[in-house]
């Protein structure tokens, strides 16, 4: 039994749980924008939401998207690993659909997996996604797409009044919205770890039982709050990034996530044998030939 695996077991039983997460069909990426029409979710009269243009352009400078040529490859990748993702999130409780996107350190491409999973969900024809930047510390998603300037997360955080519901910027890709961080502040790591951010993500989650709510988080070993934030989504994906992410930092990850949310490991940049070399059979996919950071 390898090292990752073993970890998984301990505190499996230290919970009293008795299976492994449930192993999702391999290989990973995807992107492109949604190829056919559709409806979009329902919007809630109470507010009129404002709209964005998402910047694909600006997306793939920043690393956050394929090249081009490698739309397709990526769009079928992603395909593989969002379909238990959907699945689950049809399951009782909001929290079924409210999905935690972190990684053990930065640079082990959660951003990118955030994004092309968001772009990727945003095509099923029976749900919409909100993604949400929950990386207050780098706020990677808010900067790239030019969101800077707009009231988001931290926003609402701070004023108790405010609804986090009326900060959600409608995109131009049918299915897609997004809550930007908001603004920068000291706090931020305090904030993140408060019961108002349980009830801030708790609320967009309930909001819609059509909505997936996609947190994009800070790395789980890079920032404690995160250790907090972790036990609110019913779906944690951990994205390792293949041959560079040691594996005693999968382990200790692994080790600080609760095993009844923790889905499966995304290996990014894998190549033949990455699984085999940190040992986990448990995984939803392996981003093949993917240089992202984030």
């Amino acid at each position: 039994m390898s090292l990752i695996e073993n970890t998984l077991g301990k505190v499996r039983r230290a919970a009293g749980a008795a299976a492994k997460p449930e192993p999702l069909a391999p290989p990973p990426h995807t992107v492109g924008l949604p190829a056919e029409p559709r409806v979009e979710s329902p919007t809630l009269p109470d507010y009129n939401y404002r709209r964005v243009a998402v910047d694909i352009a600006a997306l793939r400078a920043a690393g956050h998207l394929p090249d081009a040529s490698e739309d397709q490859r990526f769009a079928e990748y992603f395909r593989r690993i969002k379909r238990a993702v959907v699945t689950r999130a049809a399951g009782p409780g909001a929290d079924s659909r409210l999905v935690a996107v972190t990684s053990p350190l930065p640079g082990d491409g959660k951003t990118f997996t955030s994004v092309n999973l968001a772009f990727s969900l945003a095509r099923e024809r029976d749900l919409s996604v909100l993604l949400v930047d929950a990386d207050l510390h780098r706020s990677q998603i808010t900067q790239d797409l030019g969101l800077e300037d707009q009231p988001g997360l931290v926003d609402a955080l701070l004023d108790e009044a405010r609804d986090a519901e009326s900060l959600v910027l409608c995109t131009d890709i049918p299915g897609l919205d997004i809550l930007p961080a908001g603004r920068s502040v000291e706090e931020a790591p305090e904030l993140a770890a408060s019961a108002r951010m349980a009830q801030i993500v708790t609320r967009l989650a309930a909001r819609n039982p059509r909505r997936l709510v996609l947190l994009d988080c800070a790395p789980v070993l890079a920032a404690s709050e995160v250790r907090t934030l972790m036990q609110l989504p019913g779906q944690v994906l951990l994205v390792v990034r293949a041959g560079q992410t040691p594996q005693q930092a999968v382990v200790d990850a692994v080790a600080l996530l609760d095993p009844e949310r923790l889905q499966g490991l995304i290996l990014n940049d894998a190549r033949h044998g990455a699984a085999t070399y940190y040992g986990y059979s448990g995984y939803y996919g392996a981003l093949d030939d993917a240089t992202r950071a984030g």
